[in-house]
């Protein structure tokens, strides 16, 4: 695979996060550790994922981190779950419904003539990532901890790149989707999970899939079209 400028810049992102005395090393603990997962799988049938490792970041979520710094804040460095009463579920449904209602479908390369472009949708369109993106800053304005919504990319039924939101409660992990309005669990989902935000900081990305863990590489997340189901 041809490198290019974005797998430049997503891999000195990772360097910087584990500091580039040290970032060779632990990658290579990492390596070795992901190794010895290869033959693990995720559970299908648990109500939560299971990560196998760290992973280059999407360069659409490193580019939008270096220019909206304060939605890719730490927070608190410890799992934090939120309950997964109906209250909380509603809440979820709520954001997910409203966002959906609120943003216009439109890929980055109509809007902004680029590939990959992730951020809060202010014009009113956007793609997947950007629908997720403010479902994500609205939770955490209305009290979620950050450390419970994930960024997450996976592929969907056509096999292209498709962002989601993981709400991460002590019932399991909820997707939020602009492709429809029911939240789900994520293996009620159609989707085959590829990365997600680490829990405990929200720069690094984690592998949900045992073979494409440290090495990889960053995927763009194509434009997708809501639909309601």
């Amino acid at each position: 695979m041809r490198v290019t400028a974005r797998h430049v810049l997503a891999a000195i992102a990772v360097a910087l996060i584990v500091g580039p005395a040290n970032a060779a090393e632990k990658v290579g603990a990492l390596q070795g550790q992901v190794q010895a997962t290869l033959n693990s799988v995720q559970e299908a049938n648990s109500p939560y994922m299971r990560v196998f490792g760290v992973t280059p970041p999407p360069y659409g979520h490193v580019d939008f981190c270096m220019r909206d710094p304060r939605e890719c804040s730490q927070g608190v460095t410890e799992e934090t779950r939120r309950a997964g009463d109906a209250r909380a579920i509603a809440e979820l449904d709520k954001v997910n419904r409203q966002v959906n209602a609120e943003i216009a479908p439109m890929t980055d390369m109509d809007q902004y003539g680029v590939e990959d472009y992730w951020t809060l949708p202010r014009s009113g369109k956007g793609d997947c990532e950007d629908y997720a993106l403010l479902k994500r800053h609205r939770l955490i304005a209305a009290g979620w901890p950050p450390s419970a919504l994930l960024m997450t990319v996976v592929y969907d039924e056509r096999h292209e790149g498709h962002a989601v939101l993981t709400a991460r409660t002590s019932d399991g992990d909820f997707i939020l989707d602009n492709k429809t309005d029911t939240i789900k669990l994520w293996s009620k989902t159609p989707y085959r999970f590829v990365m997600r935000q680490s829990y405990l900081n929200p720069l690094v990305w984690m592998s949900l899939d045992p073979k494409t863990a440290v090495p990889s590489v960053p995927m763009p997340v194509a434009g997708m079209r809501h639909t309601t189901q």
